[in-house]
C-alpha cells in the first residue's frame, strides 16, 4: 500500500490523520525508537515532508507495518524491523568468515552473540584481521555489499619492500587482475613497508592480490575503515553494537555513495 497504512485525513485538524483503530504503529514511534531522533524530532521530518513510507511521503498520523512497510528519511534507507541487529567485530587472524565450517575451524559468527542468529556482511580471508560487520538486517546487507553502491573499505597492508612511486601510481590507476582491471584505489604510503589503501570493490582477496601484481606481497593485512565505521580501541577478537549514528552514517554512505565521505 503506497505510504504505508495511510488513513483518510482527520477532518478536525490539517496534516492529520485518524487512525488510532487500525494496526501498526505510528511512524514517529518507530524512528524514534531505532534512533532516528526523539519522537518530536522525528514529528518535524515527518511534518517537513522528510519521511517517506512505500515511497510516498509520510504523514502525521501515519502508520506502518515494521514487517511490510520501506521507511525512508531524507531519502536514505531506515531498518524498522523489530530485532534487528548490527554487530561491529575486530576479527583475528584465523578466524573464518562464515557461518559455520565443515573443517571445525573457528569462525566469526562463534565470536558474537549466538542470538539472535547473524551473518557476516561480506568477507574478510583468514588470515585478514579488522572490521567486520554482522547482522541479521538482509537489506542493508544486500546494500552495503552490492558493487553498484560503491561502499569503501580501508585496509593498512605491510608489504614485502617498499613500493616505489610507480608501483603506487599503478594501484590507483588500477591493476590487471585475472579477473579484470581493478577500479582506482586511494593509495598513500605510511612507512617504508606499510601501505594504506582505499578500494569499493569487493572482490576475492582483492588486496593481496593487487599488492602480488605490483610484486610487494601482502605480509599483514587488518581492516580499518567500512565506509564512516571505524574504531581503533576494538581489540582482535572484540565486538560491539553500532551506534544508532553509525547505523544512520552507514546507511547515508549507501544511499549516496562513497562520495559522500569525501
Amino acid at each position: 500500500m503506497p505510504g504505508g497504512h495511510l488513513e483518510p485525513p482527520d477532518q478536525s485538524g490539517p496534516g492529520a490523520s485518524a487512525g488510532s483503530e487500525h494496526s501498526g504503529e505510528r511512524l514517529q514511534k518507530v524512528l524514534a525508537r531505532v534512533g532516528i531522533g526523539s519522537r518530536r524530532a522525528c514529528e518535524e521530518l515527518i511534518a517537513d515532508g522528510l519521511v517517506t513510507v512505500n515511497g510516498s511521503v509520510a504523514e502525521l498520523g501515519c502508520r506502518v507495518d515494521p514487517e511490510r512497510d520501506q521507511v525512508e528519511v531524507e531519502g536514505v534507507a531506515v531498518g524498522i524491523r523489530p530485532g534487528l541487529v548490527h554487530y561491529l567485530l575486530n576479527k583475528p587472524v584465523g578466524v573464518v568468515t562464515t557461518a559455520s565450517d565443515p573443517q571445525g575451524r573457528p569462525t566469526v559468527v562463534q565470536l558474537v552473540p549466538p542470538e539472535p542468529r547473524v551473518f557476516p556482511v561480506g568477507r574478510l580471508d583468514r588470515e585478514t584481521e579488522g572490521l567486520l560487520l554482522l547482522t541479521n538486517d538482509g537489506d542493508l546487507t544486500h546494500r552495503v555489499t552490492h558493487p553498484s553502491h560503491g561502499v569503501e573499505k580501508e585496509y593498512l597492508a605491510e608489504v614485502v619492500g617498499s613500493p616505489s612511486r610507480a608501483a603506487l601510481r599503478s594501484l590507483r590507476e588500477g591493476i590487471q587482475l585475472d579477473d579484470g582491471l581493478t577500479a582506482p584505489a586511494r593509495v598513500a604510503l605510511v612507512d617504508r613497508s606499510l601501505i594504506r589503501i582505499t578500494i569499493h570493490e569487493g572482490r576475492n582477496r582483492q588486496v593481496r592480490r593487487m599488492m602480488d601484481a605490483i610484486g610487494h606481497p601482502v605480509t599483514r593485512l587488518i581492516r580499518t575503515r567500512i565506509g564512516p565505521i571505524t574504531d581503533r580501541r576494538l581489540a582482535p577478537g572484540e565486538w560491539r553494537s553500532l551506534t544508532p549514528d553509525e547505523l544512520r552514517s552507514l546507511e547515508t554512505v549507501v544511499a549516496l555513495g562513497p562520495d559522500a565521505l569525501r
